[in-house]
């Protein structure tokens, strides 16, 4: 009897694998990154089909393709100043924000005038790639689309969620990066 429960036991422990890991219900194949990027992919292009028809309207103005997406505009050009503004400039500007129907969500008086360490600071995308674009005295009127304003989030105050804007940004002094010169 004693052999047979020592049998029994042993063929117990052999037989045991030990827990078994459960298998998820559900397996993820990326579907939603996919259809994020799919969903980006026509908002994008939709803004810049709104937008290109704005230009298309637009007889007044001689428009340039920005180098981050978007489109700006002259409003004051300096053909004196031959150098752009370059990082670590030091720039004081002045900027208001519109939606693409003209209207103005912050004017400058809103924002005020700021001093701006170009790609030391933050700014959204936009803004901080076009203002090197730009040289002292000029002004330029720039399009941009959601993803190169605030994009999905907004800016928790004014501009909602994936919000195309129009920028008038003026350049007011630029003071050289002195280890440059």
């Amino acid at each position: 009897m004693k052999k047979n429960i020592y049998l029994v036991l042993v063929l117990c422990f052999i037989s045991c694998d030990g827990p078994e890991p459960r298998r998820p219900i559900k397996v993820k194949t990326g579907s939603y990154i996919k259809q994020s990027i799919e969903r980006n992919k026509l908002l994008l292009a939709k803004e810049e089909s709104t937008i290109q028809a704005i230009i298309k309207k637009d007889s007044t103005h001689t428009y340039v393709t920005g180098t981050n997406g978007s489109w700006y505009y002259y409003n004051t050009k300096n053909e004196q100043e031959k150098q752009t503004i370059q990082p670590d400039d030091l720039v004081t500007m002045r900027y208001s924000l519109l939606n693409l129907n003209n209207d103005t969500i912050y004017g400058f008086n809103d924002i005020g005038t700021i001093q701006y360490k170009v790609d030391k600071q933050e700014l959204f995308l936009g803004l901080r790639t076009s203002v090197k674009l730009l040289k002292e005295n000029e002004t330029a009127t720039f399009f941009f689309p959601s993803s190169l304003g605030y994009g999905y989030h907004g800016d928790d105050h004014k501009i909602g969620t994936n919000v195309p804007l129009k920028a008038v940004v003026s350049i007011l002094k630029v003071e050289k990066d002195s280890i440059l010169n």
